[in-house]
């Protein structure tokens, strides 16, 4: 829908300076807005901005507010191929002397981000080592009345508080930081080392040790791979047995110290780590990959807006809370699809939204939207905590035609879908090996005008 009324400018605040802020950033700019982006770090690439000092964080990421944010370890490499990662006008291609890999680590996607940030000047609109402490409402009255944002923030390295007035707030913050820990019998007694994979960097720290990793989702397969070579016995303690991967299967009867148990039941003082079925093991550490909550510690929305079982809401389209839109909206909520286009198609709508340029539904619309999508997650059997895991590409199609985004194209679908594929049957390989679909697919993406619209030579 296009608004009738004239543009209106907007003075917005973006929280964070990763991928999602500096997509914010760009197309606000584009709008017509005034942009101010506050990233706690020294430098862009929010989760991508590697941090290896991690002595000054709890282990298990216990505090209110997290002294790291990053959470990537030093081997990480990227899980998606890079031919699909770029945004829609700025395609993440190889360059000389750099990490050329189609898979490559993570320290040249950072890289990419920083390309991306000088390319379209972005550097000039961000605040860096600026902490937001306290996010909240300055008037809050009648529904679709303009809000104004109070916006408190602090010099990481001073003492120096800002206070600021602002039309609307983009919070950009990710969703990899905050750790998400089980509720295990005996936990809190356990005396040896319990730490969060948030705090993994290297393996050294656990050569000759026993590790018990939980959860084999993608971080615990890499780390139990990384650790396996150094450790004395790695124990990977999954959810279910039944849903292996061939990847893992092929892994496990590799490495003879590597073994595959159910999950934990119970910790004991003496390090006994009880599994379900009885069995018990003494370890010398524990390793938790069991993901991440969402965290927004410095947002006060008199109740609005909540996380209860890692579900942000309520939320319409997983941006906008219906009652406090367009003036407060979040980018990088969902999780499970190709984050980089993504992205980009909520900062444009949103930018959008608040310039008049495209309208919202009724509030009333918008809350139905969010209960017919809270009823339809239900009836499919999926958990209140996996509420922002897309995992579609129709949706994503959906969501572009909101702000007359371009779709995704087929070859970035397919060469997603074969990526995941691969890594389902050949864990510790697909990102070095992969069979000739996937060449001609490559072919394909790179005659296509994503790479060729720079003029640019992959």
């Amino acid at each position: 829908m296009v608004s009738e009324q004239g543009q209106s400018t907007k003075n917005v605040c973006v929280i964070g300076a990763g991928p999602s802020g500096l997509v914010a950033a760009r197309e606000l700019r584009k709008e017509g807005h005034t942009a101010v982006v506050l990233e706690q770090n020294h430098d862009i690439g929010g989760q991508w901005l590697y941090e290896p000092n991690v002595e000054k964080e709890d282990p298990l990421g216990k505090n209110k507010f997290l002294d790291v944010h990053s959470s990537v370890y030093d081997s990480l490499r990227i899980v998606s191929p890079r031919e699909i990662m770029g945004f829609t006008d700025f395609p993440f291609v190889s360059k000389k002397n750099r990490d050329t890999r189609r898979f490559p680590g993570h320290k040249e996607l950072w890289l990419y981000l920083k390309d991306f940030c000088e390319y379209f000047g972005l550097k000039e609109m961000i605040r860096f080592n600026t902490r937001v402490e306290y996010v909240g409402m300055l008037d809050y009255g009648v529904f679709g009345k303009d809000l104004k944002w109070v916006v408190k923030s602090k010099e990481k390295k001073g003492e120096k508080r800002v206070e600021e007035v602002f039309d609307a707030v983009i919070v950009a913050t990710g969703h990899y930081s905050q750790p998400r820990l089980p509720s295990i019998k005996g936990m809190d007694a356990w005396k040896r080392k319990q730490i969060h994979s948030h705090v993994y960097r290297v393996p050294e720290p656990f050569r000759n040790e026993v590790v018990v990793i939980v959860g084999n989702s993608l971080s615990g397969q890499d780390i139990s791979m990384e650790i396996v070579k150094v450790a004395k016995e790695v124990y990977l303690s999954a959810k279910s047995l039944e849903v292996i991967t061939e990847g893992l299967s092929k892994v496990i009867s590799k490495h003879r110290n590597l073994h595959l148990y159910p999950q934990i039941q119970s910790l004991h003082e003496d390090g006994r780590v009880e599994f379900e079925d009885g069995s018990c093991v003494i370890a010398d550490t524990i390793i938790y990959c069991t993901g991440y909550s969402y965290a927004f510690p410095f947002l006060d929305t008199k109740g609005i807006v909540g996380v209860d079982d890692n579900r942000v809401g309520p939320l319409f389209e997983h941006t906008f809370p219906p009652s406090l839109a367009p003036f407060l909206s979040f980018i990088g909520i969902p999780r499970k699809l190709i984050g980089f286009p993504f992205f980009e198609s909520q900062a444009k709508w949103i930018a959008q939204v608040l310039s008049g340029k495209r309208e919202l539904p009724s509030y009333d619309d918008m809350m139905l939207s969010i209960k017919e999508f809270y009823r339809s997650r239900e009836l499919a059997g999926i958990p209140v905590s996996d509420t922002h895991d897309i995992a579609n590409f129709e949706y994503c199609d959906k969501y572009a035609d909101y702000s007359e985004s371009p779709h995704l194209e087929e070859w970035r679908k397919q060469l997603c879908l074969s990526a995941i594929v691969n890594s389902f049957t050949n864990l510790e390989t697909y990102r070095d090996s992969w069979d000739d679909g996937d060449d001609e697919l490559l072919q394909q993406a790179l005659q296509s005008p994503h790479f060729t619209q720079l003029g640019v030579q992959p």
